[in-house]
């Protein structure tokens, strides 16, 4: 064997040294959204039709989606008549408290807050005013149906909460095909 040949074959030798002493990568760290409080809305993910309840009039379509690495819920608003908006949910784990931020198609924005109770999700945030123009305390109650539609219940309160009216009725349907 050549002296060239030789160190070509040190030089192979030293570097499979090297590469075997390597150590192996980092695990990759697991998903801080996986966890199973984060799911605790995961009922309202996927692709809705979406009525007035107890109706065939269809108002909407809406698409749910996980995003931020399972981190949040955001909702694309598709109204039939035009107008559409988004929201986006989000639990924050230091206090249990989910938050939506609503944009519509009108200047403006709406939070609500709140969480998972009796196996609903119930958001509340003031939304517009009454025709004497107080703040609507409005509260959002989300359950999922036996078919597996899910519906969403509005309710209205102008006096901080102590009383309650109906304010919308919405049965979100899975789209078909």
């Amino acid at each position: 064997m050549g002296i060239l040949a030789a160190s070509l074959l040190a030089i192979m030798q030293q570097a499979m040294l090297l590469q075997g002493s390597a150590a192996p990568p980092a695990p990759t760290p697991p998903n801080p959204c996986a966890a199973e409080e984060f799911a605790a809305f995961d009922f309202w993910v996927g692709e809705w039709e979406v009525y007035q309840t107890g109706t065939e009039t269809q108002v909407a379509t809406s698409r749910i989606e996980k995003v931020s690495n399972g981190c949040a819920v955001r909702e694309t608003w598709m109204p039939l008549r035009g107008g559409g908006g988004s929201s986006l949910t989000t639990l924050d784990p230091q206090t249990g408290t989910w938050h939506q931020l609503w944009v519509g198609g009108q200047p403006g924005r709406v939070f609500f807050e709140g969480g998972p109770v009796d196996g609903a999700m119930v958001l509340t945030g003031y939304w517009g005013q009454d025709a004497e123009g107080r703040a609507n305390l409005v509260r959002m109650i989300y359950t999922l149906g036996e078919d597996g539609s899910v519906r969403q219940h509005g309710e209205a309160s102008v006096d901080h909460g102590q009383t309650w009216g109906p304010s919308f009725d919405l049965t979100y349907r899975p789209k078909e095909g």
